[in-house]
């Protein structure tokens, strides 16, 4: 499955990049999964999911859980919690 992740924030700024096309592996079904996975592909991700409770997510830009699945979305996005003023 192909999936667009977009980063926000620290969590751009730890990975680098605000966002990329990834084609994951059939063992990724649920946001957790994909945080799983992305952590043991390389540092970076490492430390931009060190605390996944501290994360927000979006799948096709609506608010989800780490444990929805992806199954039939398009695009996911990571994000710390905003905060308003």
């Amino acid at each position: 499955m192909q999936m667009r992740l977009v980063y926000f924030a620290r969590v751009r700024e730890a990975i680098g990049m605000d966002c990329e096309e990834r084609d994951l592996p059939a063992t990724v079904h649920t946001i957790q999964d994909c945080l799983d996975w992305l952590r043991q592909c390389d540092t970076r991700y490492a430390l931009a999911f060190a605390d996944p409770v501290r994360l927000r997510y979006a799948l096709d830009q609506q608010m989800v859980t780490a444990e929805a699945p992806l199954a039939g979305y398009r695009e996911l996005a990571i994000f710390p919690p905003v905060t308003g003023g």
